[in-house]
Order: structure tokens, then C-alpha cells, then sequence
């Protein structure tokens, strides 16, 4: 996975209105060559889709750890759609700055996801209750969102439909300087817990056998999660699909009985970029929306997902 991430990163910088060759490329990241759209334009976008897909493969692996469910992740339970609404609010209500799309992005998520927990949580806390509630919340909170933009301006109405695709398009360096920063964090914070957040995997008892404070330990996976899904939002906007695949086929690709963090974080990656890739590629030189190609591709990964489901029930 490693390496294809690299490979997918170098055609990500070689590929464009003119092709770079990889010796080109090599010498503008060493520093013995300059080029603006190499090192300004591609790859800032480059690194995005490689970064916000490790965030959001580690978002899903949590969510999916934390209801031990497959279908457990943020665009599916509902956390996509609240970070969206925030959004939104800031688009519509406010100026839409970056610091109010990153505010309202993190806010509405969290709202969401506490507004979920309180009502999967009667009697103890069921991770299969929590799904059903994410997908009735999320259906709830899109209405909530289309009836936001339908009250908007034309010209407001316009953008943020657009941007409610999930794009890479026109990312620069200074739209990705906090978001990496925070994102950096919330990886290493939750790769301190990872231990914990498996053995809370096997169940409750054995969980608090072992020492593990389930409560505390929860709220952390709800605000790692949450933190890395909201920020990836107000950057490019709600990417579906990605949380939801990349944990299951990281699994399957490490041979893993849980859902491990890492190759979550590099099937991500590589689903991310790979999708904008493709995004760029189809309809050349007009670049999709990544979230279009990422919608198509999880589209089929969930019906298969389901199928799988069944069988088994």
C-alpha cells in the first residue's frame, strides 16, 4: 500500500494540461529545479488527497471499532452530513471564512455525534442501536441541508452545492496548513490509544478486565473521529464513501481481526488520491469533483457490503 501511494503520488504531480516527466518531478522536490505547477499546484492537491484519505480511513476505522459494525462510519451514520450543516451555517449565516467553515464544520459534527450517542445509549451502549440512529439522523440532517441551501442566495446556493460534491480542486498550501497541523495531532493522539481502543473491541467485559476506561476512552474515539471528518469537510467538503471501504479493505489486506489503524490510514490514501486521480482523468480537461468518483466507487463497495451482510444473517 506504501508503495502504490507513492506511485499514485508521483503520477498525481506528472499528470495535468502538460505532462511532467518523473525526472522533472524529482527535481523540482529536491530543490534543483523550479516549477509553479508542479510544487504550487499539484502538489498541494497531491498530499491532500493523500492526508485527508488517511483521515478519514482512520475516522472510519474508529467509528467502526467503536459500534463494531462495518457500516459504521461517519458519511453513514450521519457525522458527514452534521459537519456539512455547520458548514453550511457558516456559508449562509456568516462570511465563510476558513476559520468559520473549520469552526462550524467541528461543531456541527459534534453535535451530531452527541445528539446519536444520547439516543443509542439506553441501558448501556450498543454499537448496532448507534447505527440505525446514525442512518436515521443523517437522513434527517440531509433534508436539514437542503432546505438550507434552497433558502440561500442564488449566487451562495450556487457554491455550496458545488462544494457539497467534496473537491481537491484548487487547493493551495495556505487552505492546508492548520488542517495538516490538527489532523497530525488527532493521529498521533488516537495511535497512543490504539491498544485500548482494541482490546474495548473484544467487549465491555473484557475491556474493563484488562484496565480500560470504556467512557473515557469512547469520548476520545467520538472526538478523534469527528475532529478528523470535520476537517476534512471544511476543506474539500463531505467526501462519502472512503471512511466506510478503506477500514474493511485494509483489514482484509493485513489479515487482521479488528479493524487496525494503520492499513486503514494507507488504504485511504491511496483510495483518495486514487479517485481524484480518476476524477481528473474522465472527462479531461473539465476535473471532477472527487466525491462524485468516490460516491460511484463506495457506491458499488456498499452493495456488496450488504450482500456480504445478508448471506451472513
Amino acid at each position: 500500500m506504501v508503495a502504490l501511494m507513492l506511485c499514485l503520488g508521483l503520477l498525481g504531480l506528472c499528470y495535468g494540461a502538460s505532462w511532467a516527466s518523473p525526472g522533472e518531478v524529482f527535481a523540482v522536490l529536491t530543490g534543483a529545479d523550479r516549477s509553479v505547477v508542479i510544487s504550487d499546484w499539484r502538489l498541494p492537491r497531491v498530499l491532500a488527497g493523500l492526508v485527508f484519505g488517511a483521515a478519514l480511513g482512520v475516522a472510519g476505522a474508529i467509528f467502526q471499532n467503536l459500534t463494531r459494525n462495518p457500516m459504521g462510519s461517519p458519511d453513514v451514520i450521519g457525522l458527514d452530513a452534521g459537519a456539512y450543516t455547520g458548514a453550511l451555517v457558516a456559508i449562509t449565516v456568516l462570511s465563510g471564512t476558513s476559520a468559520q467553515l473549520a469552526t462550524g464544520s467541528v461543531t456541527g459534527g459534534l453535535a451530531v455525534a452527541a445528539a446519536i450517542y444520547l439516543l443509542a445509549y439506553q441501558r448501556g451502549f450498543s454499537g448496532l442501536r448507534l447505527v440505525v440512529i446514525g442512518i436515521a439522523v443523517n437522513a434527517m440532517m440531509t433534508a436539514v441541508n437542503s432546505w438550507i441551501v434552497l433558502r440561500a442566495e442564488l449566487e451562495v446556493a450556487i457554491a455550496a452545492v458545488g462544494w457539497s460534491a467534496g473537491s481537491l480542486n484548487g487547493v493551495s498550501w495556505d487552505d492546508l496548513t492548520i488542517p495538516f497541523a490538527l489532523i497530525a495531532v488527532l493521529l498521533i493522539l488516537m495511535t497512543t490509544r490504539a491498544h485500548a481502543m482494541h482490546q474495548a473491541s473484544l467487549g465491555d467485559a473484557v475491556a474493563t478486565a484488562t484496565g480500560v476506561g470504556l467512557n473515557r476512552l469512547r469520548l476520545l474515539m467520538v472526538l478523534v473521529g469527528v475532529g478528523c471528518t470535520a476537517t476534512v469537510t471544511a476543506v474539500a467538503g463531505p467526501i462519502a464513501f472512503i471512511a466506510l471501504a478503506a477500514p474493511q479493505i485494509g483489514r482484509r489486506l493485513a489479515g487482521a481481526a479488528g479493524v487496525p489503524l494503520l492499513p486503514a490510514a494507507l488504504t485511504g490514501a491511496v483510495l483518495l488520491q486514487g479517485a481524484d486521480l480518476l476524477a481528473q482523468m474522465l472527462l479531461a480537461p473539465v476535473a471532477l469533483p472527487v466525491g462524485v468518483v468516490s460516491t460511484a466507487i463506495g457506491g458499488c463497495y456498499l452493495i456488496w457490503l450488504l450482500t456480504k451482510e445478508v448471506r451472513r444473517a
